[in-house]
């Protein structure tokens, strides 16, 4: 048997040997989180944390872009402008003298112009005879800017003054150009404001002046007004001689003005006097009157692709879902001013058996634009097709133009209301 001491030595110096690697063994535990079950909770916990976090952050973010949208909406809805005019009307027929027009004409007009409150005038523009006046009231009235009408003569007196061909490219920007026949077809506002300020204010006067603008249209038509076209330019604020040109800003025209001035492009040249005959016993003895004769028969041909564009692919096309058997030329207008959406469209056709001047000008809220009036010449359109109209005219006989000019009598001026 071994001493009992020599035992408790050997125990001793075993337990020396194991306690520091007992003990390293225990302090690498301690801080491993594989190993430590206390240490794997408290990461999982910190881990959820930081998730939970993350997602609120994203909702904040979410939250946060949902009411800057919101806020755009509402701002968006604020600015909304407001009409105060219906776009639908049940008398417009009232006191319409009827006696001297082409019921063929008229019955098409009536038609389709519907219930919507506005006016359509038919002109032959070989004579300036006015065939049909439908809402004479309205037609008769002072007027409404022109919106985006203006810009034909403005087209016109930008190529008569050389500053451009229908080709000419004009930048609209830093990577945008356009032409004029895309710019009427599309009725590109931005290039006619460029095009207004290449000619200056002095230049646009003199040739509205001479296109008619300002002035009547009529040769003694009771109750005509004569529109205003301003003698200055108007404000830098209002936009100047570029938001006249492009869109009538500050000019107040008569659907017999612009019938009177399409009716010149239609013929080559000639202004005539418009004539209203009010009985059987007029249209027999009626006579043209001319105006005056406007050096615009090279520009015309310049004009008639952007013309026609807008009834194929611009502007105007939804006349063509009504009538796409004859070539129309037009141009629309849509704007709006104190609470009153106007829609123009002023068109005319050159068959080889008549020719003919539309024009529609309509008066409401968000259902009266120029397409819309687009869309009514068309119906107008078919309707004279359907009845043969233009072969009708194809066996009629030419009225003989005036040989002169002829000035209107101190009596038209007497009733002109203004």
């Amino acid at each position: 048997m071994q001493n009992p001491c020599k035992q408790l030595r050997a125990l001793a110096l075993v337990v020396c040997l194991i306690s520091p690697v007992a003990l390293l063994a225990a302090h690498v535990d301690t801080h491993s989180p594989a190993t430590h079950p206390r240490t794997k909770i408290t990461e999982s916990a910190k881990a959820r944390r930081r998730i939970s976090r993350l997602r609120q952050s994203r909702r904040r973010t979410a939250s946060s872009k949902s009411s800057l949208s919101h806020t755009a909406r509402r701002h968006r809805h604020h600015y909304r402008e407001r009409f105060y005019t219906s776009s639908y009307a049940t008398d417009t027929l009232n006191g319409d003298i009827t006696e001297g027009e082409d019921a063929t004409v008229r019955a098409a007009a009536i038609d389709a112009l519907g219930n919507m409150n506005g006016t359509v005038t038919a002109i032959d523009p070989n004579s300036g005879r006015i065939l049909a006046m439908v809402n004479q009231k309205l037609a008769l009235s002072a007027g409404a800017q022109p919106c985006s009408t203006i810009k034909v003569p403005v087209a016109l007196a930008a190529l008569s003054e050389g500053i451009v061909t229908k080709d000419t490219e004009i930048p609209l920007g830093r990577y945008s150009k356009m032409n004029m026949t895309t710019a009427l077809a599309r009725s590109n506002n931005a290039y006619f404001e460029a095009l207004g300020r290449k000619l200056g204010f002095a230049r646009v006067h003199r040739y509205s002046q001479q296109f008619g603008l300002g002035e009547l249209a009529g040769y003694d038509i009771p109750g005509e007004h004569r529109g205003v076209y301003p003698t200055t330019e108007i404000s830098e604020k209002l936009g100047g001689v570029g938001k006249m040109c492009s869109f009538g800003e500050g000019i107040s025209m008569t659907p017999l003005q612009l019938g009177a001035l399409v009716s010149a492009i239609a013929n080559g040249g000639t202004l005539y006097y418009l004539q209203h005959p009010e009985s059987p016993e007029e249209v027999e003895g009626f006579e043209p009157r001319t105006k005056r004769l406007l050096k615009i028969s090279d520009a015309i041909p310049e004009m008639a692709d952007g013309l026609s564009g807008a009834t194929h692919y611009g502007t105007a096309r939804h006349l063509r879902l009504s009538f796409s058997e004859e070539e129309v030329l037009g141009k629309t207008g849509t704007c709006s001013h104190a609470g009153t959406r106007f829609g123009w469209f002023a068109s005319y056709v050159n068959t080889d058996a008549g020719d003919i001047v539309i024009v529609v000008f309509l008066r409401g809220g968000r259902p009266t634009y120029g397409p819309k009036a687009a869309e009514i010449a068309g119906k107008m359109y078919r309707g004279l097709y359907d009845h043969s109209f233009f072969a009708a005219k194809a066996v009629a006989p030419k009225i003989p133009e005036a040989a002169q000019t002829i000035e209107a009598p101190d009596a038209t001026e007497a009733k002109d209301p203004q």
